[in-house]
Formats: structure tokens, C-alpha cells, sequence
């Protein structure tokens, strides 16, 4: 079976599930892979057979989407002239991460295409939404990247076709080795200058800041700013107690894996992140919602109060894929 593995680049959550299924999907069919966005920061180590401009939201520094480099940053004739030039006639399958290009050539060419994302998860009205419904966001899960199937990914089997999270055999590899007062901070839509302005407050303990807008590992007090990508990101992880996170998908997954405690923060006005974050509320997870006068005192609440969370994330990455290529699953 030749196989088309088409991925979403917006973000890293997309390509940590790819490390994790190109190797379960590979078992069992001859697969290419295809990129498309400009937001992505981890390495592949796999061929990568197409790689497109496709669609991306530029992160923030002020905790939301910049607008005006997200808008500077599509190009729809080119979108356009992609979906109509992807040849897929070699292909027997196209399976897809909440992926444009390739949904779109598939519904072209009458191509069956099969998404195994977290996006998928959000095709089910029981998985967990905000208070207050994004309806283009609701719409954009159906359409922006359409399917002839779906598998879901999220915290919990809300549905039947909906799977707990895949997590990177690199991470449960992980011999973790606590400490207190160590703490991993991931949160792209925000600038290190913000960061480190309210984390210095707090002196007893060690921020370590993940960032996608610096180049460089730098010091400032008690805080350690990274550029995202660096091996320094596993061995924080080894050691951290605590997480202060975005509100995406894979990295709440692996931090809970981990068992850490974490505080999630999810972009402004990003529907998707919001339904994460109205998940992990009812699990048990402290959230917040923006970065104010209050937030020292909300930081000191949680390092004070907050509880590890049991979850379940059994590896299922080759079920998944063979799932995903219609084999009969024992």
C-alpha cells in the first residue's frame, strides 16, 4: 500500500505526533510525507517528500495570534495552485493531520482521506468546549481540512473514534528525577521579556523559558531562557516538578505523562486552545487566561496547591495507524 502522511506544520504538537506515527504507519505501507506551514520548529528525521507554504497562524508576543503577519503570510494562489497540482494518483491513501492541501486535492480527485489528528477529536460534540461557542472556529474543524474519516485524538475517549494521546516514545523513554523547584515554561504566544518581568518575582524558584523568538540561551537571575528545539528541552523536563504551559494539545499531553503540575495558559481568542483549556479545567488543571496584576499571586496558589493527575496514555501509535489504513485490528 503507498500511503500519504500529510501534516500540518503550524505549531510543534503536529510534528511530535508525526515522529511518533511516520515509524507505526511505515510498518505497514510505503509512506511519503508531506509538510505544509511555516510554523514549526522541530527537525523530522525522516524524509520529507513534499514540503508546502500552506497555511499558518504566526504567533504573538501578547499572548494571542499576530494578525498582521498572519495575514502577510498567506498566500492563497499559491494554496490554490498546490491543491490543484498534487498529484496523488500514486497514492492508495491519504492519511492527514489536519492538513489543507492534501484534504482539498483528495476531495478533488475523489481520493479517500483519512484524519488522524487532535482536530479530528472536535468532529464529536461531546468533547469539551468553552462557555462561549467560537463558531467559525466549529466550522473551520469541519472544513479546513475535510475528511472521509476520522480519528481523534484527545485527554480522554469522549467518543468512540476518539483516543487518548499519542505521546513520543522519546518522552516515555524519560527517567524523570524531580525537582521543586525546577519549573519548564512554554508559552509562544508571549515575549521573554513579559516572562521574565513576573517570573524574577518569585526568586526561590528556577524558570526555565522555552522560546520561539530568541536564537540564543541566556540568563536573567533566576531565569534560563532557551531557544525552542534545544536538547536543554528534554533535560528540563527530566527534572521539573512544575509546568507553566500554552494551551495546545501535545505539550499539556507529555507534561501530564510526566506527571507534573501544570498551569495552562491558552492563546487569546484561539478557539481550539480555549477547548483544550475547558478539558483540562474539568480534569483538574488550573487555567488562566491572560497575564495581569493578578498573576504573581495566581503562580504562588499553584506551586502551593496544585495535585499531580493520574492518566492513563497507554502507546497505541501502531493500533492508530493501522486503524488509519483500514487493517483489521485484533
Amino acid at each position: 500500500m503507498k500511503v500519504l502522511y500529510a501534516v500540518q506544520a503550524t505549531g510543534n504538537g503536529h510534528l511530535s505526533r508525526c515522529m511518533e506515527f511516520y515509524p507505526a504507519l511505515s510498518k505497514y505501507a510505503d509512506v511519503d510525507v508531506l509538510l505544509s506551514g511555516i510554523q514549526g520548529d522541530l527537525k523530522l528525521p525522516f524524509p520529507i517528500k513534499f514540503k508546502k507554504h500552506g497555511l499558518s497562524f504566526i504567533f504573538g508576543k501578547k499572548g494571542g495570534i499576530d494578525y498582521i503577519k498572519t495575514a502577510l503570510s498567506m498566500k492563497p494562489l499559491r494554496l490554490w495552485k498546490d491543491i490543484r497540482s498534487l498529484d496523488l494518483s500514486p497514492y492508495d491513501l491519504v492519511v492527514n493531520d489536519f492538513e489543507p492541501i492534501s484534504a482539498w486535492a483528495c476531495k478533488r480527485a475523489k481520493k479517500e482521506c483519512v484524519a488522524l489528528s487532535h482536530q479530528a477529536a472536535f468532529l464529536s460534540d461531546k468533547t469539551p468546549r468553552p462557555e462561549k461557542a467560537g463558531w467559525i472556529a466549529e466550522f473551520l474543524f469541519k472544513h479546513f481540512a475535510p475528511c472521509s474519516r476520522s480519528i481523534g485524538l484527545h485527554y480522554k475517549t469522549y467518543d468512540d473514534n476518539i483516543y487518548t494521546p499519542v505521546v513520543r516514545s522519546e518522552i516515555r523513554a524519560i527517567q524523570t528525577d524531580y525537582n521543586n523547584k525546577d519549573i519548564l515554561v512554554y508559552l509562544p504566544a508571549f515575549s521573554e521579556e513579559l516572562l521574565v518581568k513576573k517570573l524574577v518575582q518569585l526568586k526561590d524558584y528556577s524558570w526555565n523559558i522555552f522560546s520561539k523568538h530568541v536564537k540564543f540561551e541566556s540568563v536573567q537571575e533566576n531565569v534560563r531562557i532557551f531557544p525552542v528545539g534545544t536538547p536543554k528541552w528534554n533535560e528540563v523536563m527530566k527534572k521539573a516538578s512544575f509546568a507553566l504551559i500554552g494551551g495546545g494539545f501535545e505539550g499539556p499531553s507529555e507534561m501530564l505523562y510526566l506527571r507534573k503540575k501544570i498551569l495552562v495558559i491558552p492563546m487569546n481568542d484561539q478557539y481550539e486552545q480555549l477547548c483544550n483549556a475547558a478539558a483540562l479545567k474539568e480534569m483538574g488543571v488550573k487555567v488562566l487566561y491572560q497575564i495581569d496584576d493578578t498573576f504573581i499571586n495566581e503562580l504562588k496558589d499553584w506551586l502551593a496547591n496544585s495535585q499531580i493527575l493520574d492518566v492513563d496514555f497507554p502507546k497505541r501509535s501502531d493500533l492508530l495507524a493501522q486503524k488509519a489504513l483500514g487493517l483489521s485490528v485484533d
